[in-house]
């Protein structure tokens, strides 16, 4: 580890020490969970005019700041180390509930602070998100200010909402994900039920997209070139996610007679009617493209203070024509390509299939997460929603490990999880993940060490920091590197 690097982990993990527990036990108007969901603890009530709809309405606000480092282990041409921060915030209103009605909007925005000329946009890793790359080169802006939810809510029926609009969609493959300034957001319809026992229904269909750092909403699944637009770096207008499948561009779509505002079809299924046994069944279809659906099973067992709880993930992809216009790799590198080639046994179909197993102990304070996956040697799996095929498994910070013929293990400890988002003791997670990957397709084994920390500071309760911190211990030449983020988040 080099110096630079020896340097930011000492500095950073010396905040740790410096904290204590929170006494206040009443919950705030909202707060955030540690998966960056946000949880709305006070809410408007229902009332019986359209005036005292707006009238008795409730704001919440949020003042954010989150630092990024990224310290490669020796520098290259293409790769430097580099720092860079976001400023910025959010404002959301909720209308009350007025004949089953209401309404949310959201204001969001973001100002990055980095030195453009010594650090170029593109070299820029897990804290490019704090600003829009394309609206930078292409017009200079450091700065981002967006709509982020806007949409209309309806509970007019009985254990039933609906949502039209732009908003935040957590199922089991989209996410807000709203881990940088900006959440991860869509344009749709959102039907969730719980009419049916023991049994939570979500269903959405996604019309467009925006991610963490566009200021546009953009196609769901197609990579944009210079055919889809006459800016510069035109890839970052559209679909540009780290894990987007880049051979799905505008230009092979429309040459296959493939649609390049295909929607996004999902849904998730929970039924909780055993005692102690939970079982979840999801699915997302991009008609004409591709598909996948989701089947797990968890069951709890309790010894006295300890519970223990084995749990099983099978994922199959269903190739509906994306396979043969942008091939098996999600790199995009096949895109064309027919037959074996570059170490995938149908380089031109998205077919595969995963596994998961897991073993989850929970005692007191603590838990431990035992979690194994493997993607079949077959093709790539496709989510670049941010939601993730194999978390709660072997998912760890900026790691997807959905690339065909990879096995990851992980062992994952974590103290003082809770899920009401204020944590008055400090929460620690602590994780070893190994990916075993398949050299014969460009990737490369690794060894990835997480920590993560959460606190809400004791003299202000609506006040929290977190710090994460991910070192990768590769087989590859110059890969090896530190990711750092600092981040504080005040609500009110």
């Amino acid at each position: 580890m080099n110096q630079k690097i020896k340097l930011s982990v000492v500095a950073m993990s010396t905040l740790i020490f410096a904290s204590l527990a929170c006494g206040n036990e009443n919950l705030p108007k909202h707060s955030l969970k540690g998966n960056y969901q946000v949880s709305y603890n006070k809410t408007p009530s229902s009332v019986d005019s359209f005036t005292d709809m707006f009238k008795e309405g409730m704001f919440y606000g949020r003042l954010r700041s989150n630092t990024f480092y990224y310290g490669w282990e020796k520098e290259t041409a293409t790769q430097d180390s580099h720092l860079i921060s976001g400023l910025g915030g959010s404002l959301i209103y909720k209308t009350a509930t007025f004949a089953g009605f209401d309404f949310t909007a959201g204001m969001y925005y973001s100002q990055g602070f980095f030195d453009d000329t010594k650090d170029p946009a593109a070299r820029l890793k897990s804290g490019k998100d704090v600003i829009s790359r394309h609206d930078f080169t292409n017009g200079g802006s450091k700065s981002m200010a967006v709509v982020g939810q806007a949409y209309i809510g309806y509970k007019g029926i009985p254990k039933t909402e609906v949502r039209v609009g732009r908003q935040i969609v957590d199922t089991f493959y989209t996410a807000s994900n709203d881990s940088k300034m900006i959440p991860n957001t869509f344009d749709g319809v959102v039907v969730q039920t719980k009419a049916l026992s023991g049994t939570d229904i979500k269903l959405a269909y996604l019309s467009e997209q925006k991610l963490r750092d566009h200021t546009d909403s953009h196609a769901v699944l197609m990579y944009g070139d210079s055919a889809s637009s006459s800016s510069t770096n035109p890839s970052w207008t559209q679909n540009d996610d780290s894990a987007m499948h880049k051979g799905l561009t505008y230009t092979r779509l429309k040459a296959a007679g493939k649609p390049t505002d295909a929607p996004l079809i999902t849904g998730d299924l929970s039924n909780k009617s055993i005692e102690n046994l939970k079982l979840d069944a999801s699915f997302y279809s991009v008609p004409e493209l591709v598909s996948e659906a989701m089947a797990e099973a968890n069951y709890k067992v309790k010894v006295g203070a300890l519970s223990i709880t084995p749990g099983a993930r099978y994922i199959k992809q269903f190739d509906n024509g994306a396979g043969k216009v942008g091939g098996a790799a999600y790199s995009g590198t096949l895109a064309g390509q027919s037959g074996a080639s570059g170490g995938y046994k149908k380089a031109d179909s998205l077919e595969s299939q995963m596994v998961g197993a897991r073993l989850v102990a929970d005692y007191g304070v603590f838990k431990l997460n035992l979690g194994y996956t493997q993607v079949m040697d077959e093709a790539d799996l496709i989510a670049p929603w941010r939601g993730f095929p194999t978390g709660g498994y072997t998912r760890s910070m900026a790691r997807f490990n959905w690339v065909a013929n990879t096995k990851s293990y992980r062992a994952e400890l974590s103290v003082n999880s809770n899920k009401t988002g204020v944590y008055k003791d400090l929460f620690m997670q602590l994780s070893v993940l190994h990916m075993d990957a398949d050299e014969s397709k460009g990737q490369f084994d690794e060894n990835y060490y997480y920590l993560g920390f959460i606190q809400n500071f004791p003299f202000m309760q609506d006040l929290q920091w977190r710090l994460r911190l991910g070192y990768a211990d590769t087989k590859k030449v110059n890969a090896d590197s530190l990711d750092g983020r600092f981040e504080v988040n005040y609500l009110f």
